[in-house]
């Protein structure tokens, strides 16, 4: 966040090791604290920070209630699903959001909570933020699309407070310094560190600086690339966190039996008789040798443990942290000063840099952008509805038409239709309208007197995790439709000039009662006086 031009005033985290790495790669007038958020109120670090206004609140409530590795003993399933307290752990996050009210929070998980107890708290957490006044939206960060050597996946939930126009971008774009150097691969990242055996290696060390040449010149630019401007290798004075875990002699025999990129299940089912007890049913492909020339499997937090799904394409060992953290894309110079096991499970929660700065740039770009300046009537007096009762006359023909029937419609006809829930609706984004879960309320999702009396539909029924109103489903569908099929433009699929003149000519509507009310009230006020 900071290398995208923002600045760290404060970081809270319950882990002490956390805290502790934080304090020892970044600047020390941050406000750095070990407290556990559920006991620690945000008017109390308010009170610490001489204000409780920011732009950005960003921060990952804890996964392993939502993560689907944990299915294998049914933690995440059944019965127990009631009694992991920390599913609703996201709600202290929005505690914070609530009281701060940044113009954008960016909250990180893994993609297990779109589908932990039927998608119950991927709805909750989009249906309580928005209730906070977010335009909300749920995105999925594809790392290795942002220059990541690692095949991770994980679930964003931004929210926009909605007084701030626009649409915030779906699909990230590789931060400025990755630029299109997009695909480095795990040798790319790793292929220069010296060799280990399991067991081996010390904290803090040299590099092998005749290997990193011979890497440079046989890889050519994305591993240069790579190594210099990601990993900034030449900034760290020494490599540290560079030590292999040790091995049963069992792991290791049964490591040298893998082919590179093989998994144990692959190589049983190729004849191949392994040592290992885990049983062949759930853990199939429990140990894993990485291939050089693919990405690395996702970083998980699990390396605290073991690292059998880790294993070293060309060495009898698992990754070591530095390895594990050059997948992450952590430069070398960032220092990990806790235990190996410490140092493994930091690595794998974090969000990997690139990723964070990635979303960074972007949230810096669309809030440089911000505006609710109508600019209308650049595109013609009837472009965009000009009050509530025209728009939702522009909507109502397309009501309870068949799927055939809307893709009949004109392009014009269908493209004012859309605009006009653009106006009325700024608090919606386009790229929620797909995924509405099953759950449907039937309270009107907010006092919008215009649009009640006029149209009911268009308030209850709504889709509780989307926010869309049931009667606009069908409409949607048709404009993603023409979206794809480059029927609909960028600008006309995502409206923001009709949601501005939307947000502008509510907020004109309120100044207009605020005066009449002033009229009202200041001769008698005058009459007092005199």
């Amino acid at each position: 966040m900071e290398r995208a031009g923002f600045r760290c005033i404060a970081a809270v985290d319950f882990n002490e090791e956390a805290i502790a790495t934080f304090k020892a790669n970044f600047r020390r007038d941050i406000h750095v604290t070990c407290k556990d958020l559920s006991k620690y109120s945000p008017a109390k670090l308010a009170a610490k920070l001489g204000t409780n206004t920011v732009d950005v609140i960003v921060g990952g409530p804890p996964c392993q209630g939502f993560s689907t590795v944990r299915q294998a003993d049914s933690a995440n399933h059944g019965s127990r699903v009631r009694r992991d307290k920390r599913r609703y752990l996201f709600r202290i996050f929005l505690e914070y959001v609530a009281a701060f009210r940044p113009r954008i929070f960016v909250m990180e998980n893994v993609l297990g909570i779109q589908s932990a107890a039927k998608g119950k708290f991927f709805t909750l957490v989009q249906s309580e933020a928005r209730a906070l006044g977010y335009r909300v939206q749920a995105q999925v960060e594809q790392a290795w699309h942002l220059g990541v050597p690692q095949k991770r996946r994980r679930q964003l939930i931004i929210g926009v407070r909605a007084d701030i126009p626009g649409y915030f971008p779906s699909e990230l774009r590789p931060s400025s310094r990755v630029g299109e150097h997009v695909s480095p691969t795990l040798w790319d990242a790793i292929g220069d560190l010296p060799p280990l055996f399991a067991g081996t290696g010390i904290e803090e060390c040299e590099y092998d600086l005749a290997r990193r040449a011979t890497i440079l010149s046989s890889r050519g630019e994305i591993a240069r690339h790579y190594l210099e401007d990601i990993l900034e290798v030449s900034k760290a004075k020494s490599l540290t966190a560079h030590r292999a875990r040790p091995h049963s002699d069992r792991d290791l025999r049964d490591f040298s039996l893998l082919r590179e990129g093989e998994h144990s299940g692959e190589a049983e089912a190729r004849g191949v008789s392994m040592e290992f007890t885990y049983t062949r049913t759930c853990f199939t492909d429990r140990y894993k040798r990485q291939h050089r020339e693919d990405q690395c499997s996702t970083i998980v937090a699990h390396l605290s443990k073991d690292g059998l799904g880790f294993i070293h394409p060309n060495q009898l060992r698992s990754l070591t942290p530095r390895e594990a953290a050059r997948v992450q894309s952590f430069p070398d110079w960032f220092k990990f000063p806790v235990a190996r096991t410490h140092q493994f499970r930091l690595i794998g929660n974090a969000v990997p840099p690139l990723v964070a700065e990635a979303v960074g740039e972007e949230l810096k770009a669309f809030l440089a952008g911000e505006t609710i300046e109508d600019n209308s009537s650049q595109w013609g007096d009837d472009a965009f509805p000009q009050s509530e009762a025209q728009a939702v006359a522009w909507l109502k023909p397309l009501f309870d038409l068949p799927p055939t029937a809307l893709r009949k419609l004109g392009d014009e006809t269908f493209k004012r239709a859309w605009s006009a829930i653009s106006f009325i609706y700024a608090g919606l984004h386009p790229d929620g309208a797909l995924d509405h879960g099953d759950a449907i309320s039937r309270d009107g999702f907010e006092d919008y007197p215009p649009i009640s009396d006029l149209e009911p539909r268009l308030l209850a029924p709504y889709y509780e995790r989307s926010g869309w109103p049931v009667i606009l489903a069908p409409i949607a569908r048709e404009a993603w439709r023409r979206f794809r099929n480059e029927q609909l433009t960028d600008e006309a699929f995502y409206c923001c000039e009709a949601q501005k003149a939307g947000m502008s000519h509510r907020d004109q509507k309120k100044h207009l009662v605020l005066r009449a009310v002033s009229h009202q009230v200041l001769p008698a006020q005058l009459h007092q006086n005199n």
